[in-house]
């Protein structure tokens, strides 16, 4: 294979809530961490280990604010996206850098927020939502 690959396929939990950012000329970003648990028996004391491990997640736009009205923390949500590092510099001056997931798909597992009395049906309000080519119409479902 000549090109290479960057995609990332993960279903976990939300560890937060979904922070909304701004910008001017209505450009947003919406982040959450994401929990993805592995289980194992350790074999010399035949105790039950979970390990978890947290992805920080980012969505664009669109994706953003349907992820902001409808995910709370807790609720499983499936993303597909590539991974991507930053760094920055801090108001103390120091370097620092972060490693995070910039999702380009997702599909809402479960969720237990009701908005308006308008709960998505049990799955996703849209199985298959691509976050890079959002629906036209105001929300994808």
């Amino acid at each position: 294979m000549s090109g290479t690959i960057n995609k990332v396929l993960l279903i976990g939990h939300l560890g937060d809530e979904v922070k909304m950012h701004y910008f001017d000329g209505g450009n947003c970003i919406g982040r959450f961490p994401l929990a993805t648990n592995e289980t194992y028996i350790n074999k010399t004391t035949n105790e039950k280990i979970t390990s978890t491990e947290w992805h920080n997640l980012v969505v664009r736009n669109k994706a953003a604010e349907i992820c902001e009205k409808y995910l709370s923390k807790g609720d499983k949500i499936y993303v597909e996206g590539r991974i991507k590092s930053r760094q920055w510099q801090a108001e103390d001056g120091s370097t620092k850098y972060t490693t995070e997931i910039q999702v380009t798909e997702f599909t809402f597992l479960n969720v237990k927020k009701d908005t308006d009395g308008n709960r998505p049906a049990a799955g996703s309000p849209n199985p298959n939502f691509d976050a890079q080519n959002p629906p036209v119409n105001d929300l994808p479902f």
